[in-house]
């Protein structure tokens, strides 16, 4: 999976923060808030996120409701995967990349192991 560029991670970032469909000129009041952008640009970095399946649309009146198709989480897993695919030794990667973790987070990555070890088991 690609990594998303700027403005199309900051669209994304404004959709998964709202956690609801936003239009075009929602997501461009928001970015405008921080820098400068044009409606256009964000309409048409929109459209092509739509078409790499990265969100849905739906018409109302005479704009565009856009939604993301997958959650932040999903996203980050999947650069996650890819980043392990680099490696010839998956498990040093793992290694490696446990040991930068918090305490926390090993805490939660213990409970996401368990969780799907009793889903392949079931």
């Amino acid at each position: 999976m690609r990594r998303l560029g700027d403005l199309e991670a900051e669209i994304m970032d404004c959709l998964w923060k709202w956690g609801r469909p936003a239009t075009v000129r929602e997501v461009v009041d928001a970015i405008n808030a921080r820098r400068p952008v044009a409606y256009t640009t964000v309409m048409t970095v929109a459209t092509i996120l739509h078409r790499k399946g990265w969100l849905t649309r739906e018409k109302q009146g005479q704009a565009w409701l856009y939604t993301p198709v997958r959650s932040r989480e999903a996203y980050a897993a999947a650069l996650m995967e890819d980043a392990l695919q680099v490696s010839e030794d998956r498990p040093a990667v793992l290694a490696h990349f446990v040991e930068q973790m918090s305490a926390e987070e090993v805490a939660a990555l213990r409970k996401a192991l368990r969780s799907a070890g009793r889903r392949t088991t079931s």
